[in-house]
């Protein structure tokens, strides 16, 4: 156990931070296969939309790495294009 205030502070706020990067790393895992699911382009494309700002907001407060988000991207960016 920590002995000193500044490691037990640093312990509770570990703690707050990893409940809150774990909730919107899944926030964002399941927005991106809501888009996998879906077979309608225009649907898809505003979802697309919503979810890549999602992620570089994520990547920008580095709840996930930025070349994660980018590739996320652009794996959602060429399954959308793909759809008839």
């Amino acid at each position: 156990m920590a002995n000193h205030k500044s490691s037990l502070k640093r312990i509770r706020q570990t703690v707050v931070r990893r409940l809150h990067n774990r909730y919107y790393a899944k926030t964002a895992r399941n927005a991106v296969r809501r888009v996998r699911s879906l077979t309608d382009k225009a649907e898809a494309q505003q979802a697309l939309v919503k979810v890549t700002k999602m992620l570089d907001q994520l990547a920008a407060k580095k709840v996930i790495s930025k070349n994660k988000a980018s590739n996320l991207k652009s794996k959602l960016q060429r399954y959308v294009n793909k759809l008839a």
